[in-house]
């Protein structure tokens, strides 16, 4: 499951754009928590801290515990907006969590035993179609990452979400198709190699 974070918050007092830029020009980037049947709570967290929890890759299929006013809400970071030119986080959206939540997430995929599968051991090319699944699961059982086994899978095969072995308890969001994860393109000197032949076989007739 992926880890818990923790990120101090403040509420704000006043609401609108001149406020908020007043906030960026302290460090600080407004947000606001909303959900589970609860007025919404306007906050500004540190800039900083926020930053340096985005950069690790998995913020936004983990619960941040927010800190604010001496308690702990439980959520789940849904949305941020970031400048256009600077990449500065400017907002932040926080999906308050009930008791026993399920939640929707993208999950990134991983794949194992690329040595085992016979088109890629032929130079072959594993080519990512997506690189989340959407998920959903309990919010305490959010998972790092779907691992995806490519054993026996050869040059110009499909891996479908079929294949693919979730925990227990969750679900793909997408339940009306057998959609595709990733193929097994043919190497280029392949493809190459092959193009070669039909063009001979297209002279000799």
């Amino acid at each position: 499951m992926s880890d818990q974070l923790t990120l101090p918050a403040e509420t704000r007092e006043r609401a609108g754009k001149g406020a908020s830029r007043a906030l960026r020009r302290e460090g600080r980037v407004p947000a606001v928590v909303y959900g589970a049947n609860e007025e919404p709570l306007a906050i500004h967290v540190g800039e900083k801290e926020l930053t340096r929890q985005l950069m690790t890759g998995h913020f936004f299929n983990s619960i941040v515990e927010v800190e604010v006013g001496g308690k702990k809400v439980r959520t789940l970071p849904k949305d941020v907006a970031f400048h256009p030119v600077s990449d500065r986080p400017l907002h932040v959206d926080f999906l308050r969590l009930a008791k026993g939540a399920t939640v929707h997430v993208n999950v990134p995929v991983a794949f194992a035993n690329e040595e085992l599968s016979p088109g890629l051991k032929r130079g072959g090319v594993l080519n990512i179609v997506r690189h989340e699944l959407e998920l959903v699961c309990p919010a305490d059982k959010i998972p790092d990452d779907v691992v995806i086994d490519v054993t026996g899978f050869d040059v110009g095969e499909s891996i479908h979400f079929s294949h693919v072995k979730l925990p227990a308890g969750v679900d793909s969001a997408i339940t009306d198709r057998d959609f595709t994860i990733a193929t097994i393109a043919a190497p280029s000197a392949l493809k190459s190699s092959e193009g070669d032949t039909t063009k001979a076989e297209g002279e000799a007739e």
